[in-house]
């Protein structure tokens, strides 16, 4: 049986892929800071949770020892802090946005690479954005941040080029989740919802999870490079149509 571990699973797209996952037959193994989410969601789709802060260097390594074989690792862990310009961001949440997005998925990766070379073929996933595609006024800590990780992501499928390692990017642009804008907004509600006003039909998270799951269960030797989702009412990261679509 494939054995998939998601980071950041305790809600959103993490948890949407978890659960996508698990219902094809994986063995998944879901990782977050929230212990008690974790497992209700495991024991709601068969799976296994562990407690990880990608942040800290020993919590990741406490996790390389739960985990065994592992066939799919889906780097999910990351999210923005404010809307501040370059001018007054502040550096706390550069720094954790950095972090998380970037040094994150770089600790989560050297730890569990072992692991996946183990296997007879492997797949790493990243879930970056369309931030780090392009940049926006007010979005420069999280655009740094995820154009960070998407270099990171395309550096180390050159570096594993000539081992049978998949690595996939899977950009997503408007999500709307129930914690993203949320924590971007630091708790403000009304500015989380305003900016998800009108859009007919954003991302939901169950839409990236089988963008997700269709890169992973395509035959080992087909690789995603990138996969960049938005909704038909985002045309680009600047430029969203607010109003009716669909019937």
């Amino acid at each position: 049986m494939t054995t998939v571990l998601v980071t950041g699973a305790s809600s959103g797209i993490g948890a949407a892929t978890a659960r996508r996952l698990a219902a094809s037959g994986r063995d998944v193994i879901v990782a977050a800071r929230r212990l008690d989410r974790l497992e209700e969601l495991a024991a709601t789709i068969g799976a296994r949770a562990v407690q990880v802060d990608v942040t800290d260097a020993a919590s990741v390594a406490a996790l390389v020892e739960q985990v065994g074989e592992l066939d799919v690792l889906v780097n999910n862990a990351g999210g923005a802090i404010g809307m501040e310009s370059v001018e007054s961001g502040l550096l706390d949440d550069w720094q954790r946005m950095y972090d998380v997005n970037v040094l994150g998925t770089l600790r989560v990766t050297q730890a569990l690479l072992p692991l996946l070379r183990a296997r007879p073929h492997a797949t790493i996933v990243n879930v970056t954005s369309t931030a780090g595609l392009i940049s926006y006024e007010g979005g420069g800590g999280y655009t740094a941040a995820k154009h960070a990780e998407r270099s990171l992501t395309d550096t180390l499928r050159l570096e594993l080029n000539g081992e049978p390692i998949r690595v996939i990017d899977i950009a997503p642009g408007m999500v709307h989740t129930e914690e993203f804008s949320l924590n971007r907004f630091r708790g403000d509600q009304d500015r989380a919802d305003g900016a998800y006003a009108d859009v007919d039909r954003p991302l939901s998270a169950d839409d990236v999870a089988s963008c997700i799951a269709f890169a992973v269960e395509l035959p080992p030797h087909v690789n995603v490079d990138r996969l960049v989702v938005r909704p038909v009412a985002q045309a680009a990261q600047h430029k969203t149509f607010r109003g009716k679509l669909f019937g």
